[in-house]
């Protein structure tokens, strides 16, 4: 009989923070009490270990024991903290405003992305309401040498550090048109720098074509992308780039947002009052 059992990915991490953390994660995604018993089970670590890591979060408040002694569940200062965040969280709120705009006017998925490592990560994204599309949710991350975003955040990059990165990765072939010679990959990227944005032609899943931008930044290098996906029967690369002027504004506007956010900007508006 096999056990249901939490991915032990999920609570790994190089710290004991780290790995509190990661356990907190599970927990904030039951809706029902939970034991110490039952959590060894679902998540395979030693039960000492996942006692004293209970002990620890139930100390600070984001755990509480039920009345029966055995059972916890979500403690005062973790549901103060998720209120928060839900009421502070006007940033992504804004941004996912313009993708949604966005979709909207394009008929097609749209995503924000940026740079982690040597992969793209997806921030956020808007799924189209047509029949045939890809799912990619928030939280995915992909290649960056296979994705429309990576390109343009390898062109942004110096020749040296470029190369340290994409030198220390395998260039996997995802599909027939994925770019695994590094010549040619570095012709890509400096084609993508000359137009300032970037295609995936079905270079990441068979079927898929993807257009992108990044949100300007005139302080330097940008980590935020913007890109449509669309399915290769509904959009070829001129339907594409009939939607680079709406993607270049919604783009602006990712740009406008981010810069409103940042503790400079606000303290240069109350200067101005």
């Amino acid at each position: 009989m096999t056990t249901n059992r939490t991915d032990m990915s999920r609570l790994e991490g190089d710290t004991p923070a780290q790995r509190l953390l990661a356990l907190l994660e599970v927990i904030a995604g039951k809706d029902q009490f939970f034991t110490l018993q039952g959590m060894v089970d679902e998540t395979g670590l030693p039960k000492p270990t996942l006692h004293r890591m209970l002990q620890q979060l139930e100390s600070s408040g984001m755990l509480q024991r039920e009345a029966d002694g055995r059972h916890y569940s979500k403690g005062s200062r973790l549901r103060r903290l998720a209120e928060t965040l839900l009421l502070n969280d006007t940033i992504q709120g804004a941004r996912h405003a313009v993708l949604t705009q966005l979709v909207d006017e394009v008929g097609e998925s749209c995503n924000i992305t940026a740079l982690s490592g040597g992969e793209v990560l997806y921030l956020d994204r808007v799924e189209t309401s047509a029949p045939l599309r890809f799912y990619l949710h928030p939280g995915s991350r992909v290649p960056v040498h296979c994705s429309a975003s990576g390109k343009l955040f390898l062109a942004q990059m110096a020749p040296a550090q470029r190369r340290r990165l994409l030198d220390q990765m395998p260039l996997t072939a995802f599909t027939h048109n994925t770019l695994t010679d590094p010549a040619i990959l570095e012709a890509e990227i400096e084609t993508v720098r000359r137009q300032g944005y970037a295609f995936d032609d079905e270079e990441f899943l068979p079927g898929l074509l993807c257009i992108a931008v990044l949100a300007p930044n005139p302080a330097g290098p940008s980590n935020t992308g913007l890109a449509i996906q669309a399915p290769v029967m509904r959009m070829n690369r001129d339907k594409a780039l009939a939607c680079l002027p709406a993607l270049q504004r919604a783009a602006e506007a990712i740009a406008n947002i981010n810069r409103e956010a940042l503790p400079e900007a606000a303290d240069l508006a109350s200067a101005d009052r």
